[in-house]
């Protein structure tokens, strides 16, 4: 029997039918079911202003305002002020506002619901706050740059959310001398302004943890993945000002910061720094990071 060339074409076409039909019999279309889709509904945003009552309608001074937002259909809650977001998966959150007198001071509320779905809302709050920080402080801050301390132990530590690090130290962890010195930390340098601004200087790179970095500045970069701790040693950012208040919630002097300012080691969260100790020339502070854990730093403005 002769084959011919029309044959084997005839053959070749088969072949590619059959295989192709298996392939297409092959493959099952997977089907994904998040189960409803329910906007978020009857959303309510209640504010607390602490110290309030009929004498003292805006407030006992302090600034601090205690909000709760509540809604049918929501897994999670974000509260934005100023720019900053801060998530609060409970809908509870405690803004500590910082500006002299009385002003209103407006809150937006996202309310998440499955598959992202989002609701939203804002509320206004008139606050009065009397607090003045002392002269020396101010002179202190806006004297010459200040820096992470990196000579000094315990420059740098984390503890859980009730840590105030009484000795200096704090609870679970504590930089050693230079300890991050493969970090783009030691070469930053904060500048504070008595008209309130303060100037991060980065030298092209911050550190920081990766899920807040990422989040609230300008994602991955292609940097791959983050170092063991979760952390970006050396993060691209170009030098950025935010404003800068000192308020005294609970009797606690404390620096905050709009927008992205922080001190250091980028954890994001509240973005306000509880000043535990302080001279001239050091501080040491304690903010609470996006992960609901304490971390502190100490800073110099000596060169």
């Amino acid at each position: 029997m002769r084959i011919t060339k029309k044959d084997i074409r005839l053959s070749i076409y088969a072949f590619l039918l059959a295989f192709t039909a298996a392939f297409l019999t092959s493959c099952e279309t997977e089907n994904y079911e998040f189960g409803d889709v329910i906007n978020p509904s009857n959303l309510a945003i209640a504010a607390d202003i602490v110290g309030a009552d009929t004498e003292n309608p805006y407030g006992d001074g302090s600034g601090t305002v205690n909000f709760t937002a509540v809604a049918d259909d929501a897994i999670t809650y974000k509260f934005v002020y100023n720019g900053t977001e801060y998530m609060q998966p409970s809908g509870v959150f405690t803004m500590d506002f910082t500006t002299t007198g009385i002003h209103i001071y407006e809150v937006a509320v996202v309310a998440s619901g499955t598959a992202g779905i989002m609701t939203n809302g804002s509320i206004e709050v008139e606050v009065l706050v009397t607090y003045e920080p002392p002269p020396e402080l101010v002179n202190a801050l806006t004297t010459g740059s200040w820096r992470v301390k990196a000579e000094a132990p315990g420059h740098m530590g984390v503890g859980p959310i009730d840590d105030q690090a009484p000795d200096g130290m704090a609870l679970w962890w504590n930089a050693n001398p230079f300890d991050k010195a493969d970090t783009g930390m030691y070469d930053d340098r904060f500048i504070f302004t008595s008209a309130g601004n303060m100037t991060y200087q980065a030298n092209g790179s911050i550190f920081g943890k990766a899920p807040p970095l990422e989040a609230e500045f300008f994602g991955n970069q292609g940097l791959g993945d983050p170092n063991s701790d979760n952390e970006h040693q050396y993060y691209p950012v170009d030098d950025f000002d935010s404003v800068w208040t000192i308020s005294e919630p609970g009797g606690v002097e404390t620096l905050s910061f709009t927008g992205n300012g922080f001190l250091g080691f980028y954890v994001g969260g509240t973005h306000s720094y509880q000043i535990l100790s302080r001279n001239s020339n050091t501080m040491y502070l304690k903010t609470i990071g996006w992960d609901d854990l304490s971390w502190f730093i100490l800073i110099t403005n000596e060169q």
